[in-house]
């Protein structure tokens, strides 16, 4: 019984690194492919980097299953106020990991809903906010979309490539491109595999702004602190609404707004301004 609890205590204790506390509690072991911690001036934004430089940070199960835990474990965090996803100034995610797709068969990868575990990002309720350099490319470029805002590097580079190897992409992409975008860029996008720069990514409306490659990381922190400083709870109901803004009518849309409106004056969080 004793050997029992001490190997418990052991799977579930956190690894903390004084300064940057690293977060490691996801699972019985710390994440070996991403990197954690709390930044800011009040500790209060989560940064995740993604952390497989040898493999321009290709998302494989691994490295996803770490993200969903990490994601999972810092929504509850109450001390954290958004949530900042980043990769290296060479790539932010240069796609999902091929080798792992290569023997797939079509009965299994069906039947098995393959890549329907990758919408931890969507499921947040805390802002999460992408910083992106380098390439954001198939997989890289869906998981930049999921994110709420997304800054980017100079030299940034979006895309759905998957066409190039006789697939389309799995994981948003055609989706979250033409609501954000419009038809014809999407479809531009898709057909054609070409690389997006982070200047027509900007305008069309994917990226919010831009900024030299080696500012955008902490840019983008200085903005989930503006973020933090906001009530939690009037922050989720606001992105909860700009959300059903791409899946209700304009009057389906309006009337949730209002009433999500409405249900402020019921906290405490609402301001009386005199």
């Amino acid at each position: 019984m004793m050997r029992l609890s001490s190997m418990l205590v052991r799977n579930t204790k956190l690894c903390v690194n004084v300064n940057q506390m690293q977060v490691a509690a996801f699972s019985s072991k710390a994440p070996e492919m991403i990197k954690v911690e709390k930044v800011g001036q009040k500790q209060n934004v989560a940064l995740i980097k993604l952390n497989r430089p040898k493999a321009l940070n290709a998302l494989c199960a691994q490295l996803m299953t770490e993200l969903a835990d990490a994601l999972h474990t810092l929504d509850t965090d109450k001390s954290v106020g958004a949530i900042v996803i980043t990769g290296s100034e060479r790539a932010f995610a240069a796609g999902a990991d091929i080798k792992e797709m290569t023997n797939n068969e079509f009965a299994s990868t069906f039947s098995g809903s393959f890549l329907s575990n990758w919408t931890a990002v969507s499921d947040v309720k805390k802002p999460v906010i992408a910083a992106v350099n380098g390439f954001a490319l198939g997989g890289g470029n869906e998981l930049a979309m999921m994110c709420d805002i997304i800054y980017a590097g100079e030299k940034a580079r979006f895309g759905q490539p998957e066409i190039n190897i006789g697939t389309i992409p799995g994981a948003g992409g055609t989706q979250r491109w033409a609501r954000a975008a419009g038809k014809s860029f999407a479809m531009e996008v898709c057909l054609t595999g070409n690389h997006v720069s982070a200047q027509e990514a900007k305008e069309h409306g994917i990226v919010s702004k831009i900024y030299p490659a080696d500012q955008v990381v902490g840019e983008a922190v200085k903005l989930g602190e503006k973020i933090a400083e906001q009530s939690p709870l009037i922050v989720q109901m606001a992105k909860e609404a700009v959300n059903k803004a791409y899946e209700l009518t304009l009057q389906e849309g309006l009337h949730f707004e209002r009433r999500l409106f409405h249900t402020t004056f019921a906290t405490k969080d609402r301001k009386v301004i005199y």
